[in-house]
């Protein structure tokens, strides 16, 4: 299938006729072709049929770039430079929105498109009624062969395209090779969510390079077994696993979303107890589909769009919930994906719950169990998919996947399981509850099920590797990951916080989203305008905009581990606190109470603090700057040695001092 509505040879383009030309892209058009739509190719299509004389090369017009669920209005290939145009018709103004579109269609072509990794981009936005302007030619500070976007009106289009080409170098590129480069993105789970409701698949939102364990595999895998629970009436659970940014989330959105069919009864909901993740991609959608709606002429009220959305995603709490309203009714979903399994109550939490809020005394089931009879009530077929993260425990009452298993040995005999071969690695904490199971009869244990490369950052895969050493204190295994990392994914060191916002400022382009990330229990970092008990809306901290004060671009409201796990940024400030320090004798757990410090003594709370760093130190995408502030002398909250422990412990690992 094709990337784009139409392409050509530029002398073909310019002897062929504009309906002619129109009549291809409204038959590749996949929406209504709007009158507006129509008018638009127009101007582009005689724009260009003048800029482009006396030039030889290709031209592609709605170049798709599924990861953001847009398409570029054109993509030309001349000589040794790759030029992006986004036309704006009927515009005055050079809008920063406009801007950032044109930028973000350019990184992504830079970032994830193969045979545009090594030449010259030129991104171009034209107003077609903005005033005479041709802005400055100019590299990025990135080094990476992409150029500042570049402005100008349709007069000036034939002098911006000549004025390129003698500031480009480099080899001539194949048009026909270019075209059939391989695209392998790497979508933010917001991307990710919007582009599967949307109807991509998997395939065209994620990579899918030898050095990656293809999403589809995993993907395929589980609906193979869905056919199978449903074709011959059985009841499958299966348990997915994958290092942090694995995609996991990613393969849950996609079951969610291809067996998102009522009228065949295999309907599926995906189930997450992280709120901050819901509330976001429900949000998220129900924007991306409304701005959809509009553009096609449609309006539609936000509780419409919410009320499908909610039918794929919902809190799996809400779902308990309602599933306790009559304990014999069976779900309407046949297909339950549970993200982050391992993070679902155990008994004690569960019946504390129970007991306060629903005033249900002696509840007498953890939660995986509850939930596992719950899809057990229908009579004839029921999936439950486990998505499984390793060392993402951060918060009190989670049960761990050992509570699922053993859940299955007590109550439900009659169940297949099928588990990732990876499911007894430590940290996925099984403990020894995959021995109960060792004897039963309908057991397999599937390597497909397992996502073993992070995707998360497409610039370094062996992130979570350094984090993991950084936290186990392995210095020289540090060292080494780090080695491996700092060539594509910059990470500084810092002891001034104004020195790191400025550098996520630079770094990030386009609209590559930035923040600052704290652990929950930074408490004395105020000094620094920093406060995590101040209310701040995810959101909008996730998906508003530049211009927004709420959102994560005005470095102002922060996120700690409970807003930001499960989620991403592309560039992230990451500020230390006293509560993780670094000593002589290894990491030291503190929680500020009152006027003072006090030491975290019981283990899991102590694990529970050093998986909130873990979750901070693997949420960017494209690098990161770490914050230690000095402290200060005249604070007994925060002596200068409660901080400088760690700062020399990361600088010995190597990271560059900023």
């Amino acid at each position: 299938m094709n990337r784009y509505y139409y392409s050509s040879s530029i002398s073909d383009f310019i002897n062929s006729p504009v309906n002619s030309i129109i009549g291809e892209l409204a038959l590749n058009n996949e929406f209504n072709l709007e009158q507006t739509q129509r008018n638009a190719w127009n101007i582009e299509i005689d724009e260009l049929k003048k800029s482009l004389v006396n030039h030889e090369g290709s031209i592609y017009f709605e170049y798709s770039i599924p990861r953001m669920g847009r398409r570029i209005d054109v993509v030309l290939i001349i000589k040794n430079v790759i030029f992006v145009l986004e036309f704006k018709v009927g515009e005055k103004e050079y809008l920063l929105s406009a801007i950032d579109q044109v930028y973000d269609y350019s990184l992504d072509l830079k970032n994830f498109h193969e045979t545009s990794h090594e030449h010259l981009i030129a991104p171009i936005l034209i107003p077609t009624e903005a005033n005479d302007i041709v802005s400055q030619i100019c590299i990025t500070s990135h080094n990476d062969n992409l150029l500042i976007p570049i402005k100008t009106n349709p007069n000036f289009l034939r002098e911006v395209i000549d004025n390129v080409l003698q500031f480009a170098d480099g080899e001539t590129i194949d048009s026909n090779s270019w075209a059939a480069g391989r695209y392998s993105p790497t979508p933010t789970i917001i991307e990710a969510a919007i582009a599967l409701f949307n109807k991509h698949s998997v395939e065209e939102i994620s990579r899918n390079d030898a050095s990656a364990v293809n999403l589809a595999v995993t993907s395929n895998t589980i609906s193979e077994l869905i056919d199978k629970a449903k074709s011959n009436s059985k009841k499958i659970i299966c348990f997915v696993t994958g290092v942090p940014g694995a995609g996991k989330t990613l393969v849950g959105l996609d079951i969610a979303n291809k067996h998102l069919d009522k009228e065949k009864a295999t309907s599926s909901v995906f189930l997450s107890g992280n709120g901050p993740l819901v509330n976001i991609l429900r949000e998220a959608l129900t924007r991306d589909k409304i701005k959809r709606e509009k553009e096609v002429g449609n309006r539609m009220k936000k509780y419409e769009v919410l009320s499908i959305v909610k039918a794929f995603i919902q809190n799996v709490h809400h779902y308990r919930d309602d599933n306790l309203i009559d304990l014999n009714e069976p779900p309407f979903d046949h297909v339950a994906i549970f993200d982050e399994a391992q993070r679902a109550w155990n008994l004690q939490q569960t019946a504390n719950f129970m007991k306060r809020k629903k005033n249900i005394p002696d509840f007498s089931e953890s939660e995986p169990e509850f939930l596992i009879s719950c899809l057990d009530r229908h009579k004839d077929w029921a999936v439950i998919v486990c998505l499984v993260g390793g060392g993402q425990e951060i918060h009190t009452g989670e049960a761990g996947i050992s509570e699922w298993i053993e859940s299955l040995d007590r109550s439900f005999p009659d169940w297949e399981i099928y588990i990732s071969s990876r499911l007894t690695d430590s940290e996925y904490t099984s403990g020894n509850a995959l021995n109960l199971i060792e004897n039963r009869k309908e057991v397999y244990y599937k390597d497909e099920l397992h996502l073993s490369v992070s995707m998360r950052s497409f610039r370094a895969e062996h992130l979570s590797k350094l984090v993991k050493s950084l936290l186990d204190i392995d210095i020289d295994e540090a060292k080494r990951n780090l080695d491996l990392v700092r060539e594509k994914y910059p990470i500084v060191l810092t002891r001034d916080l104004l020195k790191g916002k400025k550098w996520l400022r630079e770094k990030a382009r386009g609209s590559e989203r930035y923040g600052i990330v704290v652990s929950s229990q930074a408490q004395r970092l105020k000094p620094h305008a920093i406060d995590v008990k101040s209310p701040m809306d995810p959101i909008h901290w996730f998906l508003d905009g530049k211009e927004d004060v709420r959102s994560s671009y005005y470095l102002e409201d922060v996120a700690t581990e409970f807003h930001i796990q499960g989620l991403e940024l592309d560039w992230s400030c990451v500020t230390w606190d006293g509560d993780f320090r670094f000593t002589d004798n290894g990491w030291k757990t503190f929680s500020f109470v009152g006027e003072r410090w006090n030491n975290i003594n019981k283990v899991e709370r102590k694990q529970y603090l050093k998986n909130a760093y873990r979750v901070l130190l693997t949420r960017a995408r494209q690098g990161m700057a770490i914050v230690v502030p000095e402290g200060d002398s005249d604070d007994p909250t925060r002596n200068p040695e409660y901080y400088d422990g760690t700062y020399d412990y990361l600088k010995e690992i190597g990271f560059e001092v900023l």
